[in-house]
């Protein structure tokens, strides 16, 4: 794979040696035959479904809203994609292998690194929420260069997909974290896939893009920055609540299955809002993020940022299953987050 390269920042690799490596997605191609025709493929493919995962995860009746795929035919390409794809029970053992063979992204870090086990997982979602000015862009902006980086140096040998929905997006800041790494700055701006969101319906229609361009290359991380803010916006008042949380739960849902997909790790920004209920007068930090209970069970890790002395923030583990509710200290600097001064450390 991306090891042959000689640059941290071309490590994307063509799209034959995108699915031949181990466990990599399979194209849907595979599914030709069998009374499954390449006109088939086409109009799934045109669909949003580029990976024979893809069919497997997906339910029928999702299936049967594809024009010129009948009932019949959706049992068979499901038929097929199970003979191709595992789905049944398997042993913890044979769980445990799979985990450990999981990569992780450096944050720029050390200290959020050791807080968060290795860095970012692959594989899985992560939401990073706190008030304005605690780092989540800038955060998003580093992890966009380091999941370029090689694997030894605690990068994902990968490119990077990032879904603005605020205009927060700077090239600039991705330069300086480039250049703090010795990588070369015209291609890791090449490795970031950028697309301005405009509204939530928009957002979701770029994940569909986001597919099939991880099908033709290699890429490590999604990042949405932020998932909810054009969700606030375009769903006004408690009567489009129910509409709100249905279309956010999609949204959580295909982002999952991307990083189930592809094994990418995927990060989601988060506003909060204050809490006006009775408890806040027992909470000493009475904010919350958005999206409800629907934001809650889909991301994997959550992370809350909020503010310390000067350039430092803090980071706490909100909610993880596999780490303990713990805190750290990190800093925002020109060239991206990295490690607060001892000084800091100590007061």
């Amino acid at each position: 794979m991306a090891e042959d390269e000689d640059h941290a920042g071309s490590q994307a690799t063509d799209a034959g040696s995108q699915f031949g490596g181990p466990g990599a997605p399979t194209p849907l191609a595979q599914l030709e035959g069998n009374g499954i025709s390449a006109r088939d493929i086409k109009v799934v493919i045109e669909a949003g479904y580029n990976t024979v995962e893809s069919i497997a995860y997906t339910p029928k009746r999702a299936l049967l809203t594809i024009k010129g795929i009948s009932e019949a035919k959706a049992d068979k390409l499901i038929a097929e994609a199970s003979k191709l794809v595992p789905m049944g029970f398997t042993t913890a053992t044979e769980m445990h292998h799979r985990r450990s063979e999981l990569i992780s992204i450096t944050t720029g870090s050390k200290q959020l690194d050791t807080l968060l086990a290795g860095g970012i997982e692959t594989g899985s979602i992560t939401e990073i929420f706190g008030e304005f000015r605690t780092g989540k862009s800038q955060l998003s902006h580093t992890l966009a260069v380091t999941c370029q980086l090689p694997f030894d140096m605690g990068g994902g040998e990968g490119k990077c997909l990032f879904i603005d929905t605020e205009g927060t997006f700077r090239p600039i800041r991705c330069l300086a974290v480039a250049n703090r790494f010795g990588l070369n700055g015209e291609e890791v701006l090449d490795n970031v896939a950028y697309a301005r969101a405009y509204n939530s319906d928009h957002q979701l229609q770029l994940l569909n893009q986001a597919a099939a361009m991880m099908t033709e290359t290699r890429f490590s991380l999604l990042v949405v920055d932020s998932a909810t803010s054009l969700y606030r916006t375009d769903f006004a008042g408690r009567g489009e609540l129910s509409a709100r949380q249905a279309h956010l739960a999609k949204f959580m849902r295909t982002l999952q299955r991307l990083a189930d997909e592809f094994g990418i790790a995927v990060v989601i920004t988060n506003q909060v809002v204050a809490q006006v209920d009775g408890g806040q007068m027992f909470n000493p930090d009475p904010k919350k993020p958005i999206g409800g209970n629907i934001i809650a069970h889909a991301s994997t890790t959550r992370l809350y940022l909020r503010k310390g002395r000067g350039e430092t923030r803090i980071c706490k583990i909100y909610d993880s299953p596999c780490l303990p509710e713990s805190e750290c200290m990190f800093a925002i600097f020109e060239d991206g987050i990295g490690d607060p001064s001892p000084k800091d450390m100590e007061s």
